[in-house]
């Protein structure tokens, strides 16, 4: 008798189940939808149009003005700052990744016992990462200022130098200049990102290494950098999509001077939108751009995913 009944009273919460999965999956997709609306109004509209303009003859004050696909990317070759923008931006990203994921592995490496001072210098390192990119690049212009910068005017004055020293002067000096300000800035950033995944790893791995005899290169090498993989991906991924999207540093710092040799590839877009007015070329060169992206990204996670199954 006591079976019968419980099997009656399962019998209902088993029928109410289903309804109530309903109700909780809606719940679910309402606190979803405003971000959903977001997305959808700031990323795939724009996504949709920019695909539409690249399609088209579109000006900046014309409009559109018909199809003609797929002339706007074949004339992306023939653009005659295309390739040299390229060239600067890979060589921009290479130079920008070693320095900032090194230097940030080395912060972290060395604020990441707890210690007197190591609140302190998180705090410093981390500091610039707080300061706008526009403004830190407004900052390191005066800076880098042959007539108000800190530098030259107090070295004339001395007789240490008879001319001011021409920081964004060449295209070696501009890149390194604005390379040096890139570092400054993001250096502790990286820092707190591969901080968190040093912590992560528990103590007992570091205990066995040392009781093996592991020496501290070989705790490095061999315990540290493969635990901390997931965190040296996600910084390399960060590091890499920021660097060819490289824009405001430049735009402010040099607007592609001297000669043209400090040209990215979005500043070559933001040429080609308002400068020469030419919406459909841009918008072309933006979906390589994001193609490109998109591949590097997918690589990347292909890559990580491999090595944590390895």
């Amino acid at each position: 008798m006591a079976v019968r009944d419980l099997r009656s009273e399962a019998a209902p919460a088993a029928t109410r189940m289903p309804g109530w999965r309903r109700t909780r999956r809606r719940i679910g997709m309402l606190y979803a939808l405003p971000t959903a609306i977001y997305v959808a109004v700031f990323f795939v509209v724009p996504l949709l149009l920019v695909v539409r303009m690249s399609a088209g003859n579109w000006t900046l004050l014309g409009g559109d003005r018909g199809l003609n696909f797929p002339k706007n990317f074949t004339a992306i070759g023939s653009n005659t700052l295309f390739w040299p923008a390229v060239a600067f931006t890979i060589e921009y990203t290479v130079i920008v990744t070693i320095l900032l994921i090194g230097l940030g592995l080395g912060l972290a490496l060395l604020v990441q016992e707890s210690g007197r001072w190591s609140g302190f210098l998180r705090t410093s390192f981390l500091l610039p990462a707080a300061i706008g990119l526009a403004t830190a690049s407004l900052l390191f212009w005066g800076f880098y200022s042959p007539t108000i910068g800190p530098i030259s005017p107090p070295l004339e004055k001395l007789g240490l130098i008879h001319e001011p020293i021409q920081f964004l002067g060449t295209s070696l000096s501009a890149l390194l200049s604005t390379v040096f300000l890139i570092v400054w800035k993001y250096a502790g950033f990286y820092m707190l990102i591969l901080l968190v995944g040093l912590q992560a790893i528990p103590s007992e791995v570091y205990e066995a290494a040392a009781i093996d005899g592991a020496t501290r290169w070989q705790t490095l090498r061999r315990v540290t950098l493969p635990l901390l993989r997931p965190s040296l991906a996600l910084a390399l991924i960060l590091c890499i999509t920021g660097s060819l999207l490289a824009f405001d540093q430049f735009y402010i710092l040099t607007k592609g001077a001297p000669d043209n040799t400090t040209v990215t590839v979005v500043q070559l877009i933001y040429r080609e939108a308002f400068q020469r007015q030419n919406l459909g070329t841009a918008a072309a060169l933006s979906i390589v751009v994001l193609a490109v992206l998109l591949v590097i990204n997918a690589v990347q996670f292909r890559g990580l995913r491999s090595a944590d199954s390895a």
